[in-house]
């Protein structure tokens, strides 16, 4: 996929495009972007989607900013995995803010060579989302600019958007989570050194220091979890929070333990994927009770690999 530069002037009509922030590229954006697909290739044009760098809230009301399902660079790798020729990332700010929906199409539109614009169902974007579909196609006839609206998508009768999928990943619900995305939620980090506790109670971790902290962080928890490390794929238990039976000076940690596997990974960046949530943080009464607790944890992951991989 190519990612090109707003500023560049493109031929009219090069391109079929479509319009949004797409974080998570969740099954309602791949809804879009198949009409997207399929309509570039009706025509013989390219497939081009046309992004932000930065969340919109981040410029418009910054204390609303959501944390990100999908960091730039993983939405890239995901839209180009899709199919889609060419993406382009808005350097969204107040002046761009502040453009009608009418000088938006002209100034930033149109200037890609944008032929046919998909709208995604009931999508509003211009100064104050103030004007609709209506007035788009309307603009749009001006700019010689096909104006489409896509259809409504719902997943077995249930709305789907980045800001539901937030809501089930922050109450735990990571199999429902991974329905409405359509994979299995993720994050990547890079192993720093820990406390080594772990490796005296019999169960080693890898401590993960995440790659950007604007991305959405699960709640505190054990969860089972596959993990990506040097080119191979693992099971494994991981924990997010306190520690609150060792201790770890109020200082929240992102630790895996790794199944069946040895190696001193220091420095290497990895990805772990979410599976489902085994229990709640707590503290227990002594060692003893937190090493019986990790031997069910390990042992529910170990039966859900099996059950997962038959």
């Amino acid at each position: 996929m190519k990612i090109i530069n707003y500023r560049e002037n493109f031929l009219p009509k090069t391109f079929v495009a479509t319009i949004g922030f797409f974080d998570g590229v969740h099954a309602g954006h791949r809804f879009l972007l198949q009409i997207l697909k399929d309509e570039a290739s009706r025509l013989g044009k390219q497939s081009l989607v046309i992004s932000f760098q930065a969340h919109p809230k981040s410029v418009l009301s910054a204390d609303t900013t959501p944390p990100l399902l999908t960091l730039n660079e993983e939405k890239i790798e995901m839209l180009s995995e899709f199919g889609i020729d060419a993406c382009v990332l808005l350097p969204f700010d107040k002046e761009m803010a502040a453009l009608s929906a009418y000088d938006f199409f002209k100034q930033l539109i149109f200037p890609l060579g944008v032929g046919t614009l998909f709208i995604g169902f009931n999508h509003r974007f211009g100064k104050n989302r103030a004007e609709g579909i209506d007035d788009y196609i309307r603009y749009g006839q001006e700019l010689g600019i096909t104006i489409q609206e896509a259809s409504s998508f719902t997943l077995d009768t249930e709305k789907v958007s980045s800001s539901i999928i937030r809501n089930l990943i922050l109450n735990g619900q990571l199999e429902k989570a991974a329905t409405f995305l359509s994979y299995p939620y993720f994050l990547k980090g890079e192993v720093v050194s820990g406390n080594k506790i772990g490796n005296t109670i019999g169960f080693p971790t890898a401590n993960i220091e995440l790659t950007d902290c604007s991305k959405l962080l699960p709640p505190n928890g054990v969860y089972a979890v596959t993990v990506e490390v040097q080119k191979n794929r693992f099971w494994g238990m991981l924990n997010i929070g306190y520690k609150p039976t060792i201790g770890s000076n109020n200082k929240k940690t992102i630790e895996v333990h790794i199944i069946d596997f040895n190696e001193s990974i220091y420095g290497e960046k990895i990805c772990v994927t979410f599976i489902k949530k085994i229990r709640e943080e707590k503290k227990f009464s002594s060692i003893n009770a937190l090493q019986n607790q990790l031997k069910q944890d390990k042992e529910f992951v170990i039966q859900l690999k099996n059950n997962t991989t038959r």
